[in-house]
């Protein structure tokens, strides 16, 4: 069992079993390419070109790794199935990979190995990964290894953790047991409640449970709560973790439950720190990233403007305005994806799915996100950042600010170009959208660093590639 299956790195949660079958996938991929190379090379087939090296292993398994982060292949074997997991690591192998690795030798031509080892390198990659992933998910996903957990709580908090649960931590090696109701109209189907132990540890030992997560309603007695600290506090002394719902839900799904989130969590946690040196370097890196992908998007950009002309007339380029960090409004540039009367009342609305007002060009640079590319002057000029909650504009937010709890929250980090909030919810279009978005948004505003925002901009790539989230 599992007794700690995460870790935190620069406060970003990740599991430890998908690191580890991370590491051992990367030394598969290191193995596949050296062994086969150096077999090929015995046999003659890989005559006339650089015999196969460490150095090109590792370019190889790097390159590889890279592309599984950026096709969300891990996210895609948990919660969508086999098919899925092998269609993205086939466009993780295939395209990604192989399209980089091609750019990589042309500047490298010593470690190209020639497209004869690259070929079988990459078929076999294929075969060893997937047949890991699925030993992998049988061993996390057993009754032996899983984490068995139990919720303390039979209200709607406990209720929503048990929907939740069935979705999308089933896969995640996490047994939930049941729920032990605090009330006596408990919310939570009668069929996941556990009776209430009179000893709390010994209860835990004789079912191995690692983890009480407190889902209670109401904490106050005076309300209605009766809480056994006594018999938690044992639990946590002697091993047993006991943990917040709100906490289970950030760890577990990388969100904030907005039903959970109280302003004393926003106080007293560890995060939502400001950060001079983090600011700095982060600033650094987003002139370095938005300057080389101006200059090397150039043509790109010059041709989408042109595209957008030739359908619809000028202007290419259209600015709305946004609220940035503090409140802040600037104006947001996009390449026009829509007919130039789209708010020709002047009312603010949302996009809405198959929306009419978008032309035959505007939909593809939606879906290829090349109408953003405009947005990297935002960037140079220090009023968006490359990562970070999507910018709104301030009809919305005044809006937002006023149906939504701590709404606000979201606009202390600089807006974003991609956000993990874009990586992990569909496109938003109602209030209730919104919220949504803005768990993940909170999640990342009490998180974020470098490591977090470097993995955002490579698992944007999936964004890119599947047209998620685009209306």
């Amino acid at each position: 069992m599992f007794g700690v299956s995460y870790i935190r790195i620069r406060k970003h949660y990740l599991h430890l079993p998908y690191l580890v079958l991370g590491a051992l996938e990367f030394a598969v991929l290191f193995g596949t390419f050296y062994l086969l190379g150096f077999v090929l090379d015995q046999l003659g087939a890989g005559a006339g070109r650089a015999q196969t090296n460490a150095g090109a292993a590792l370019l190889f398994a790097l390159v590889m790794s890279c592309g599984t982060l950026a096709m969300g292949v891990y996210f895609a074997m948990v919660r969508e199935g086999f098919a899925s997991m092998f269609f993205r690591t086939l466009v993780a192998f295939c395209f990604l990979g192989g399209l980089a690795l091609t750019i990589l030798y042309m500047v490298l031509p010593n470690v190209s190995p020639g497209s004869d080892k690259l070929f079988w390198a990459v078929l076999l990659a294929i075969f060893l990964v997937t047949l890991i992933r699925q030993l992998f998910l049988k061993v996390v996903d057993s009754d032996q290894l899983a984490r068995r957990v139990v919720i303390y709580g039979g209200g709607e908090f406990a209720e929503s953790l048990m929907s939740d649960y069935q979705t999308n931590l089933k896969a995640s090696g996490i047994r939930i047991m049941g729920c032990i109701p605090d009330s006596a109209t408990p919310k939570v189907d009668s069929r996941h409640h556990l009776p209430a132990p009179t000893d709390f540890y010994r209860f835990c030992q004789q079912n191995r449970i690692s983890e009480i997560v407190i889902a209670q309603q109401e904490r106050r007695s005076s309300e209605g709560g009766q809480l056994p600290v006594d018999a938690f506090m044992e639990c946590k002394l002697r091993g047993i973790d006991v943990t917040d719902a709100v906490t289970f839900y950030e760890r577990e799904l990388k969100k904030a439950r907005l039903e959970l989130v109280h302003p004393s969590w926003i106080l007293f946690s560890d995060g939502f720190k400001a950060s001079r040196s983090r600011d700095f370097t982060k600033r650094v890196m987003d002139l370095l990233i938005s300057l080389s992908l101006a200059v090397l998007l150039a043509p790109v950009m010059l041709l989408t403007a042109l595209a957008v002309v030739l359908e619809s007339g000028f202007p290419a380029l259209y600015s709305q305005e946004r609220v940035g960090a503090r409140g802040k409004v600037f104006r947001i540039y996009k390449f026009r994806s829509m007919r130039q009367d789209a708010e020709k009342d002047g009312k603010a609305r949302w996009a809405t799915a198959n929306d009419a007002r978008v032309t035959r060009v505007g939909a593809f640079i939606r879906n290829t996100r090349l109408d953003e590319l405009p947005q990297l002057w935002n960037v140079i000029k220090g009023e968006m950042s490359f990562v970070g909650p999507r910018p709104e504009r301030p009809e919305f937010v005044e809006q937002l600010k006023e149906q939504v709890p701590f709404y606000n929250t979201r606009h202390y980090v600089k807006p974003g170009l991609m956000g993990w909030a874009q990586l992990n919810y569909p496109y938003g279009a109602s209030i209730e959208d919104a919220r949504g978005k803005l768990e993940y948004d909170l999640y990342y505003s009490k998180n974020h660093s470098i490591v977090m925002d470097f993995l955002i901009m490579i698992q944007t790539v999936e964004v890119v590639l599947l047209g998620k989230g685009v209306r």
